[in-house]
């Protein structure tokens, strides 16, 4: 099953001649992941690698290569417009990578979001990934940054709103023999398109993923919302770690979101509160994939 994409879902790169995006574009194409468009305005009727055709509009290319999914590589200026751009184009799951888009600019995108068919994750995320079946997971779908090889096709989810964290938690359950369902790097700026808890919900109602780790961090309360809501109804052992525990009080730290402004959002209370919700706790990175085993009872 894996949620939210598979190695059949067709994936179109915005920004895909841009040397960030044309890189990560060629990486996805290298994993397996069936890209079969890029749109960059002005370049319509280009090639990629002399196999994917360039588009002008996201729609063009969602018509002729029936694309549902989309990454956005593209500048922070002009990054939420490309998100509203795929989401008129109804394109399914929209990934935004780019990091930097300005607060105001997200308002207007979480906004537009309410009662859209497209489903955001994102920005400043490092995607997802559904690995494959082949020699290091190739022929799996990656949509982003993450490092393809590191991936290996199991039943353990991962979400996280680091990328580095997210990387961390692959391979030491790749390491420990076990695969991923799906991982997901939901971002960590204050205004996301998709939260911890949502994609707990997708890895609860999936039958492919057995149990879960998930990544928080200081600053908002998305982490406490969803172990909450794991206590009362997710079946699946889940494993967590919180970063932030030495920031210093009202400092922000790395990323956008990570700003403490309240009781509840402390590493220590986090960590606290997932403990009371039945969620392992690991107490450093390194632990992450032994700490699931422990709860999982492997």
């Amino acid at each position: 099953m894996a949620i939210l994409i598979d190695e059949n879902t067709k994936v179109l790169v915005q920004g895909i001649t841009g040397s960030f995006g044309g890189r990560h574009a060629q990486l996805s194409l290298d994993y397996g992941t069936k890209l079969v468009a890029g749109v960059t305005p002005g370049k319509g009727g280009q090639k990629f690698g002399d196999i994917v055709p360039i588009f002008d509009t996201v729609s063009q290319a969602v018509n002729e290569t029936g694309a549902t999914a989309s990454a956005i590589f593209v500048p922070p200026p002009f990054a939420a417009d490309a998100i509203l751009e795929a989401m008129d184009a109804g394109v399914e799951l929209i990934v935004a990578i780019t990091e930097g888009i300005p607060v105001m600019d997200m308002m207007r995108v979480k906004e537009a979001l309410k009662g859209s068919k497209s489903r955001l994750i994102g920005p400043n995320c490092p995607g997802v990934v559904t690995p494959g079946h082949g020699e290091k997971s190739h022929g799996g779908c990656r949509i982003g940054i993450a490092p393809g090889y590191i991936h290996k096709r199991g039943n353990v989810g991962v979400v996280s709103r680091s990328g580095t964290l997210t990387y961390e938690a692959v391979f030491q359950l790749t390491q420990m023999g076990y695969g991923q369902s799906t991982c997901v790097g939901i971002g960590g700026d204050p205004i996301n398109g998709t939260s911890h808890l949502d994609v707990l919900e997708m890895f609860n109602n999936d039958p492919e993923t057995e149990a879960i780790i998930m990544i928080g961090e200081i600053g908002g309360t998305a982490e406490v919302e969803a172990a909450r809501w794991a206590k009362e109804n997710c079946k699946k052992p889940i494993a967590g770690f919180i970063a932030g525990a030495t920031a210093p009080p009202g400092r922000r730290m790395g990323h956008a979101g990570a700003i403490v402004g309240g009781e509840e959002d402390t590493a220590e209370a986090k960590k606290k509160i997932l403990a009371e919700c039945g969620i392992g706790v690991a107490e450093t990175p390194s632990e992450m994939a032994t700490k699931l085993m422990e709860v999982w009872g492997k």
